[in-house]
């Protein structure tokens, strides 16, 4: 058993591996609350360590997965958690796997006492149960680790929705409020048990390979530090609502190097009228102000298949930026290029923009395969007029051409004739130049920067600065 300095200490060190920021002050500053709770009291601690650690909401689960690993509420079965000695062995077919629950009656009275529960809404008995099931059920004989999937087949916590339903409208008419009410209240047990059951599982293997291994595997990243490359559809709305406050500030920076890089035409009188204290020398010269204006975009983005799960990040961000600018114009492309900005009308679904994109628009030329040399080939041809004196151009990339060609003199007008360029690529620099990677020739040309996260996306806007 590891001291509770050792506990500490480790905690601490695996919330930072796993993203949260957490300084020696604020690590300090959970020291000196838990000399003020009783330690015995695991929700206490839970607390304490809550209120010194932890700064932003979407920080919580990560921190409740790991202060479950670090300070586990049992260990091994638990007191009176394992099977039970007078209790009949489980069923067995002849191969060795256990029988399937309709068939078991042992299951079918455990599937009895997790509808109790959740009928009654026993948060402590849930736990408690849970524990058990994982010792009975997360471990299938011939299997040296712990799996949920066993557990929740058995006991198939989704198909009591109806039995509880029924005891608790008790003829009551259905589909009106009290169902819809009563349907979310038990969904939310429902997924209670399933994460009381993932966290149980995650306690055993800890004790199996170890707690550090264990939270390693078991941890994502918070929002901020995930990879889009990792993203997931459920990942996708909170995303959005992360992208568009940055959206605007990459706007607003634009603005402001187009005010500071050109100033606005001689005003003459002022000129003049100044030059009157210093003898008629114009020591000074007066500009007028330029007349503000949004700026436009068009955004240039990779398709294949290798940066797929950074496409949506694209559409994420042309989302948000074709509020920020007078007009956004936006293209993907695999080996061939094709508009896409039709697709992304208001309040549409960016996944569901990213299926009709992968339909409908014309991007595959022969292989299918990223070629970049003849994909600008396609863009020059096609869409030249689309870059202007007054657009940003916005590429997103991973600059692997599959050792094509390049088209860098294509590129090199683009960036002439755009007012701003920047390429974001989303693979880690350490894999620039390896292997078809073209970005370093790329990059002599547009300025190109890694942004694999919102923390690197961020990062580059506040370096237009």
């Amino acid at each position: 058993m590891a001291s509770l300095v050792d506990r500490h200490t480790g905690f601490v060190a695996a919330l930072r591996r796993a993203g949260l920021p957490v300084s020696v002050a604020e690590g300090l500053d959970a020291v000196r609350a838990m000399r003020l709770v009783d330690l015995l009291d695991r929700e206490s601690l839970r607390a304490a360590y809550a209120a010194t650690l932890v700064k932003r909401p979407a920080h919580r689960p990560t921190f409740d997965t790991l202060f479950d690993l670090w300070f586990p509420a049992a260990v091994g079965d638990g007191v009176g958690a394992g099977p039970d000695p007078g209790r009949p062995a489980r069923t067995l077919r002849e191969d060795g796997r256990p029988v399937p629950a309709p068939l078991d009656p042992e299951v079918q009275a455990r599937r009895e006492r997790l509808a109790e529960l959740l009928l009654a809404g026993d948060d402590a008995g849930l736990r408690r149960f849970a524990r058990t099931a994982v010792a009975e059920y997360g471990r299938t004989p011939g299997q040296e680790s712990w799996f949920s999937s066993g557990v929740l087949r058995a006991m198939s916590p989704e198909t009591l929705m109806a039995g509880l339903l029924n005891a608790v409208l008790n003829g009551q008419e259905r589909g009106g409020m009290a169902e819809r009410v009563a349907r979310r209240t038990f969904g939310d047990r429902i997924a209670r048990f399933e994460d009381l059951v993932a966290g149980e599982v995650r306690r055993r293997i800890a004790e199996d390979t170890g707690v550090e291994r264990t939270a390693r595997l078991a941890v994502r990243p918070p929002l901020e530090r995930l990879d889009f490359s990792a993203a997931r559809r459920a990942d996708l709305a909170a995303l959005r609502r992360e992208v568009h406050p940055l959206a605007r500030r990459l706007a607003a920076r634009l603005v402001q190097r187009q005010r500071r890089g050109r100033r606005g035409r001689l005003d003459f009188r002022r000129t003049v009228r100044a030059s009157l204290a210093s003898g008629g020398v114009p020591l000074t010269t007066h500009h007028r102000p330029r007349r503000p204006h949004r700026p436009e975009l068009v955004v240039l983005c990779d398709a294949s298949d290798s940066v797929s799960a950074f496409a949506h990040f694209t559409l994420l961000l042309t989302f948000a930026l074709r509020e920020q600018f007078s007009k956004v114009r936006a293209f993907a492309f695999i080996d061939a290029t094709d508009e896409i900005t039709k697709y992304f009308a208001p309040g549409a679904d960016a996944a569901d923009a990213m299926a009709r994109m992968a339909a409908e628009a014309d991007l595959v030329w022969i292989t299918g395969r990223s070629d970049y040399g003849h994909a600008l080939k396609v863009f020059e041809d096609k869409y030249a007029d689309a870059i202007g004196p007054r657009t940003s151009l916005l590429v997103l990339g991973d600059a692997r051409s599959n050792y094509g060609e390049l088209s860098l003199p294509i590129l090199r007008s683009m960036v002439g004739r755009a007012r701003h360029a920047y390429w974001l690529n989303p693979e880690p620099r350490s894999q620039w130049d390896t292997g078809d990677s073209a970005a370093s020739r790329y990059g002599e040309l547009i300025p190109m920067h890694e942004c694999r996260n919102l923390v690197q996306l961020a990062a580059f806007i506040e370096e237009l600065a």
